[in-house]
C-alpha cells in the first residue's frame, strides 16, 4: 500500500518514514505543502498523513484541494494543533482521522492500517481467500495452515491484491500502490513479482488463486 508523508519537520518525517516502510507501506515524503500538494494531487495514494502547519501551502488548503478533486483517498492529519475547534475544522474539510503530536508511532501505524481497510471495505484484519489468510496486522501469511514466507514487497503485492480479491487489477494500479514515486524499477518488475508470488502462495497446492488475465491484469481468487 502506498502513503503520502507530508511533514516539515524532518525528525518525525524521517522515524516516520522509516517505521511506514518496515511495516510494508511504500512511502513518498514531501517537506513543505507544495511539493505534498503536487504529490497528493498527482499520484494516487492509498493514505496521506498531512501536517497541517507547512511552509508554502498550509495543510487546510492541501485538504480542501485533494476533497476538492473528489478523491477517495483517505487523509490523516497529523498535528500539534490539539484545540477543538482545529480538530473540527479538519474533519468538517474532509479528514477521516486526526492525530495529535506527540504520538506514539504504534498508534499511528494502527490508524493508518484501520484506514487502508476501510478504503478497501476489509473491516477484518484478516483477509481469507480459500484456505490463504493473509494477516494484514502481522504481516503474516499462511496456506492450507502453514506459513508462507514472503519479501517484503512480495507481501505488498498480495495485500493489494487480496484487498481487491475476485477483481481485476491492473498492471498501472499495482505499480501506483506498492511503488513509490522515484521507483526505477524496470517496466516488467510487475510480472517478475507476481511469478514470484504465483509460485510462493500456489507451489503445487489447489485450486490456483492467483490468476493472469491477458491484456488487463491479475485476480487473486478461485474463479479461473
Amino acid at each position: 500500500m502506498r502513503v503520502l508523508l507530508v511533514e516539515d519537520y524532518e525528525p518525525i518525517r524521517e522515524a516516520v518514514t522509516e517505521g511506514l516502510r518496515e511495516a510494508g507501506f511504500a512511502v513518498d515524503t514531501a517537506a513543505d505543502g507544495e511539493t505534498g500538494r503536487w504529490y497528493a494531487l498527482g499520484n494516487a495514494y492509498d493514505v496521506i498523513v498531512l501536517d497541517l502547519m507547512l511552509p508554502r501551502v498550509d495543510g487546510l488548503a492541501i485538504l480542501k484541494e485533494i476533497r476538492a478533486t473528489r478523491s477517495g483517498t483517505h487523509v490523516l492529519i497529523l498535528t500539534a494543533k490539539d484545540a477543538p475547534h482545529d480538530r473540527i475544522a479538519g474533519l468538517n474539510l474532509g479528514a477521516d482521522d486526526y492525530l495529535v503530536k506527540p504520538f506514539v508511532f504504534a498508534e499511528l501505524l494502527a490508524r493508518v492500517r484501520a484506514l487502508v481497510r476501510r478504503k478497501y471495505q476489509a473491516k477484518d484484519p484478516l483477509i481469507r481467500v480459500a484456505d490463504l489468510e493473509i494477516d494484514t496486522t502481522a504481516r503474516r501469511v499462511r496456506r492450507g495452515g502453514h506459513d508462507v514466507k514472503l519479501s517484503p514487497r512480495e507481501y505488498a503485492l498480495l495485500e493489494f491484491l487480496a484487498m481487491r480479491s475476485g477483481q481485476v487489477v491492473t498492471r498501472p494500479e499495482i505499480w501506483e500502490h506498492v511503488y513509490e514515486f522515484h521507483s526505477t524499477a524496470d517496466s516488467n518488475v510487475v510480472d517478475v513479482f507476481i511469478a514470484r508470488l504465483r509460485r510462493k502462495i500456489e507451489a503445487g497446492r489447489h485450486p490456483r488463486l492467483l490468476h493472469t488475465r491477458w491484456g488487463l491484469g491479475y485476480v487473486l481468487g478461485t474463479a479461473e
